[in-house]
């Protein structure tokens, strides 16, 4: 991977400490066999699991999904506006129906392979923001 190149519209994260809102993005696989499924899943999400998702402080959530080079994958995209984000995702993580709902689409992603140990969706590395 080379080395990032910051400037205006791509702050280093030093810069990035100060924003009111942070962004988020990811990517990860997801098994053919299960994208209607996952589509499924995610055209009526339940309740509960939007609810803590607004309680994390979580908006302007996304998912999108890409064809490429014969394999599918899932783009993700948040803001967070809290002032916590490892307590925040922490509650997210310990809430049961939050469980219930990766349990259901935790079947249907495949990890990328140059993931870090225990990293399921890959982070996605900011090269440029324009706040308008």
């Amino acid at each position: 991977m080379s080395t990032p190149i910051y400037g205006s519209t791509n702050l280093a994260p030093s810069s990035r400490s100060n924003e009111e809102v942070k962004r988020f993005a990811s990517v990860i696989e997801i098994s053919p066999e299960k994208e209607s499924y996952y589509r499924q899943l995610h055209a009526d999400v339940w309740p509960s699991v939007l609810k803590q998702i607004k309680q994390s402080h979580i908006r302007n959530y996304s998912i999108y999904f890409a064809p490429i080079a014969g394999k599918i994958y899932l783009f993700s995209y948040f803001e967070y506006s809290g002032k916590d984000f490892t307590s925040d995702i922490e509650k997210m993580a310990a809430d049961l129906e939050t469980q219930r709902w990766w349990a259901e689409c935790k079947p249907c992603q495949i990890p990328l392979e140059n993931n870090a140990p225990g990293e399921w969706w890959k982070d996605l590395e900011e090269v440029f923001h324009f706040n308008s």
